[in-house]
């Protein structure tokens, strides 16, 4: 069997250090602010401070990663000798999953005797993040490229992403909501309870009144969709927003013994288009 490399973008939301403790290579999509025009990777500002930014009005822009970039990368690894297996952001919210699809297709024919395989996820955040943890754990248990690929594509749709924003202003400047409906949910307090559906496109559920509601909304359908309670992996990314994912972390061990393996930030890619606030929770589940 060949040897593989587990190869993903910075959109799952997982550090830098949890990917290199799994072995994982990552490639960066980018991100500016209007206000300075710079760009930027993934990690060369913090959290924090990008969300600092976001509060103060700062509008920030995102680019996905061109195939051109994901080829020069790939062909390090096949240079090795080794194979690629790409875990990437849904192509429902992203054109980098193309990227990486043409760049796979420029390399074959460069190289015939390599393989590389690229899975859509349909996933964002760190529900792409948990793609990847099923993908490494797999690794890890001895399967070999293709049957790792076939597993997540098969896995992909139980993957629950369940999110929440605080403030309907980025996703009326997304195009998800009406300028009229930001507008007045804000004003009314309303809390939209979102999922990620399985053409891997955000879509908006519920409308909730109170931020608290909306955690508890959120903790609900951990309940009602989980396929094993409190047994199999439980993820929350936030937009600078510790204390509400320690309060939805809480709620899910108190009511269904579900402990919480990562909690990470909402990452400047998805953070720029759902803003300061947002809490998003992810589970393996029955369905989406």
């Amino acid at each position: 069997m060949s040897e593989y490399v587990i190869f993903t973008d910075t959109a799952c939301d997982l550090s830098p250090e949890i990917l290199e403790s799994w072995g994982v290579i990552c490639e960066s999509l980018t991100f500016r602010f209007d206000s300075d025009g710079k760009e930027y990777a993934n990690g060369e500002m913090g959290a924090v401070e990008f969300y600092g930014k976001m509060r103060e009005g700062g509008v920030a822009k995102t680019a996905a990663v061109n195939s051109e970039t994901f080829a020069n990368s790939f062909e390090k690894i096949l240079k090795e000798g080794k194979d690629v297996l790409y875990i990437g952001f849904s192509s429902g919210l992203s054109t980098t999953f193309n990227s990486s699809r043409l760049a796979a297709l420029q390399l074959g024919e460069k190289y015939p005797e390599r393989k590389i395989e690229v899975v859509d996820t349909l996933c964002a955040s760190a529900g792409e993040g948990m793609a990847l943890y099923l993908a490494v754990e797999k690794k890890k248990a001895g399967a070999s490229l293709s049957e790792n690929a076939q597993y997540i594509r098969d896995n992909i749709l139980k993957i629950c992403h369940w999110f929440t924003v605080d403030d309907l202003v980025y996703l009326k400047r997304g195009g998800r909501v009406s300028p009229a409906a930001a507008l007045f949910g804000n004003a009314l307090g309303i809390k939209p309870v979102m999922h990620v559906d399985n053409e891997g496109h955000l879509v908006p559920v519920a409308k909730i009144r109170g931020r608290r509601n909306a955690i508890v909304e959120m903790a609900n359908r951990y309940g009602q969709l989980a396929e094993e309670p409190g047994a199999s992996p439980v993820f929350i990314s936030h937009g600078d927003c510790e204390k509400d994912a320690n309060d939805l972390k809480n709620i899910l061990l108190d009511r269904y013994g579900a402990n919480v393996d990562i909690i990470t930030y909402v990452g400047p890619v998805i953070g720029a288009h759902s803003g300061p606030g947002t809490l998003a929770l992810f589970f393996i589940g029955k369905e989406r």
